[in-house]
Parts: structure tokens; sequence; C-alpha cells
């Protein structure tokens, strides 16, 4: 678990105190990721006002939305709440504060959101639609019930440890994090002389479709999977 994701600092951004309170904490660390990740490319934030930059992030839980449900009679509803608690801004706040007028989108697709969103990253740039992105993914367990959803379904896996790819896997294990990063066509980080930390080659999305469950993975589906994205 992430410590004091409650801090931030809003007038970094040019965000009041007072709006600051009602906003997702995803948002908010999405928007200091963006900043810390274009300042790793050596890409000064500010100069990417009015391009077509986009912004694609996964986030597959409203936990801060659900909390605010529950305390909803204690919460005082102003001008700032639907979008501090909405999850298309997670991304389009990171637009707005830039200036970047490329897309901008939440993805959720459950456990596989934040590939998704490097996947439309990268189908952006090919495209030509857009030069340059920043993509990854958020969550954030600040809602337990959700937590015991998961536990009821069988997901989470009893002796809280991941097993990946692995004969033993018995489930997933749920913690928080988030990351993002700054993907361009090669052309581009070339010309720029920006740093290169790894090529996509291909990229490829599907559906498990029916299968024993669900939730439950379709092996062959998985396969062709790989097969289009190699």
């Amino acid at each position: 678990f992430l410590d004091d994701v409650d801090l931030f600092d809003p007038l970094f951004f040019g965000i009041s105190p007072r709006e600051a309170r009602v906003i997702d904490p995803q948002q908010r660390l999405v928007l200091e990721l963006a900043w810390e990740a274009l300042e790793d490319a050596g890409i000064a934030p500010g100069s990417l006002a009015g391009s077509d930059a986009g912004v694609f992030v996964g986030a597959s839980w409203s936990d801060y939305s659900a909390l605010a449900h529950q305390a909803a009679p204690h919460l005082e509803i102003g001008p700032h709440v639907a979008t501090g608690m909405h999850d298309s801004i997670i991304a389009n706040r990171v637009s707005y504060a830039l200036g970047l007028q490329g897309p901008s989108m939440a993805v959720d697709t459950a456990c596989s959101s934040s590939l998704v969103a490097v996947h439309l990253a990268c189908q952006s740039l090919w495209s030509g639609e857009s030069d340059l992105a920043l993509a990854g993914g958020v969550t954030l367990n600040l809602f337990g019930p959700h937590y015991l959803a998961m536990n009821e379904i069988g997901a989470l896996s009893p002796d809280g440890r991941c097993k990946a790819f692995d004969a033993r896997a018995d489930g997933m294990v749920r913690g928080e994090g988030a990351a993002l990063v700054v993907v361009t066509p090669l052309r581009v980080a070339l010309e720029r002389g920006l740093p290169v930390y790894c090529l996509i080659r291909g990229s490829a999305v599907n559906n498990d479709g029916l299968s024993n469950g669900l939730t439950a993975p379709n092996p062959s589906a998985q396969e062709a999977l790989l097969r289009s994205a190699y």
C-alpha cells in the first residue's frame, strides 16, 4: 500500500486547495507521474501545450467515489465533486493541466487496463493521430467492500503471494500503485534526442469470449492474442 495518498501540492498544478479536497487521489498521482515522466524523457511539460499529445490511463476501480457515497450525508456537494470523482478526469486532468489536445481517456478493461492503455497509445501513434503519448495506469485500495468482493469470488490468492504464469497460481494479490511512460515513434525520439528505454514492436487486444466462467481465462484466446501481437 502507498503512504500519504491524500497529500498533494495542488497549487503546483493550478488547483485550489478547496478543489483538491474532493479530487480522487488517483487523479493526483497521475498528475504527478505525468510531470515526472516528461521530465525523465527530457521534455519540458509546458512545451507540449497545444500539441496533439495523448493521455491513456488504465483505471478500473472507483474506490474514492464509493467512499464519498458512503459518507454522502456528511459530504458537502460543491462544483468540484463531479470532476473530482469521475474516472475520465484521471486522464483529462493531465491534458487540461498541460494543455494537451490529443486523445485523452481513462481505460477500464479490469486487470489488463494499463496494458490496453499502452496499446491504445501505440495505435494513436501508428495512425498519426498523436506523435507523443503518456500511457500507464493507477489503482488504489480505499474501499474495503471492493476488496472483500474480490475475495468472495475466489480471485485473491489465499496465501497473499502472486504466482503469475506458474502451475501453482491460485489467485492474484491486490496492491496499490501507479506508473506512466512517455511513448513516441522511434523516429520522433531520435529526432528529439529523447532517451529510449525499449521498443514496442507489436501490440494486440482481444477477449476471452466464452470460457468456463465470466472471470476465467480462455487459453486458446490468450494464445491467439500472443500470436497476433507477435
